[in-house]
């Protein structure tokens, strides 16, 4: 079948990874798609999460946004069913590989449809892709599934865009409690799982270190990793904060705007942290930072146990992958990424 010419499609959707940090490895894909089809508008389909995270990107012009929620997820498909027929896009670009996602642009009447060949949903695709056979970073897999269209030379750092003004709030919020300190951010949880996170009494250790040191300590989360985060604090004296589950996805990328640097477990916070440039800290166990890292920048800590990655929700082992890497290795990368800024 013959491709369409970039300077034919005027517009496309695009739906967005689920997660945040598979959506913030997509951001140089969404650049990309920006620079192939210049006389385009762009539509980013994505849970409410992601739109929010992805606000203010030059590359998006407009979002569709869904509900995720229980309940609502049967009414919410046949939703965007409608709204993608009623848009007649000329093309859809499929960044998930499941198959209700390729299911929605079929039935949408997306003119044209392009993703990977996966969950057996190629004949739903008239634009199919092999996945990579070689294991690579999602953000270079993201990108080759334009590879029909042709690939722009050189790969971009992931990126996202805090506001003058969003900045401004968060100093305002900052300034009292941290108090000209150097602010440190740690992020002891994980969506995924529990296999995936460092030991709360490590991390304890890294905030009693800091506090020591004279700077100020603020823990990072969702609501659910709240009591957790309170647990480790319990006794600390100092500049120490619970953030968790009290910041919006716009409160909280501009929170690690400030950071000194950030220690984070392998999450959204910290593909987060690294487009932004930060001095970062990765902490990986049951996951591959050759394929989920932060790109191009931050100090990964990683121990290579035979079982590891086993990309596991939870351990079923000894949890060896996490209880090798001490506190005192984490306390002398954190010098480390902070020695070089």
């Amino acid at each position: 079948m013959r491709l369409p010419s970039p300077n034919s499609i005027y517009s496309i959707v695009v739906r967005c990874p689920n997660w945040i940090g598979d959506a913030v490895m997509a951001t140089p894909a969404l650049e990309d798609i920006r620079n192939l089809f210049p006389s385009a508008r762009i539509t980013v389909l994505a849970s409410e999460p992601i739109a929010e995270l992805l606000e203010n990107l030059p590359c998006i012009d407009e979002f569709i946004i869904f509900s995720r929620a229980q309940g609502e997820k049967t009414l919410e498909f046949n939703r965007i069913i409608q709204e993608l027929k009623k848009r007649e896009y000329d093309l859809g670009i499929l960044l998930t590989r499941s198959f209700s996602s390729a299911w929605m642009y079929w039935k949408g009447n997306v003119r044209w449809r392009l993703g990977f060949k996966d969950h057996w949903r190629s004949l739903l695709l008239n634009i199919a892709v092999s996945l990579p056979k070689e294991e690579e970073h999602d953000v270079f897999t993201y990108r080759k599934l334009l590879s029909p269209f042709g690939l722009m030379a050189a790969t971009r750092q992931p990126m996202l865009v805090v506001t003058e003004d969003e900045k401004a709030q968060m100093q305002k919020t900052l300034q009292p409690l941290c108090k000209d300190k150097d602010l440190i951010v740690l992020n002891p949880g994980a969506a995924y799982g529990s296999a995936k996170c460092w030991p709360k009494e490590r991390f304890r250790g890294v905030a009693e270190a800091l506090l020591t040191q004279g700077k100020s300590v603020i823990f990072i989360g969702d609501a659910k990793t709240r009591a957790l985060i309170d647990e480790i604090m319990d006794g600390l004296s100092g500049p120490v904060f619970n953030f968790a589950g009290r910041t919006t996805i716009r409160q909280l990328i501009a929170l690690l705007y400030f950071s000194r640097v950030v220690v984070s477990n392998d999450s959204g916070p910290m593909h987060i942290a690294a487009a932004l440039g930060k001095p970062l800290v990765a902490i990986f166990g049951s996951t591959n930072p050759k394929r989920t890292g932060p790109f191009a920048t931050g100090l990964v800590i990683k121990k290579e146990i035979p079982c590891s990655p086993c990309y596991k929700r939870v351990c079923p082992k000894n949890f060896e992958c996490m209880t090798s890497i001490s506190v005192e290795e984490v306390l002398e990368a954190i010098e480390k990424v902070y020695g070089n800024t």
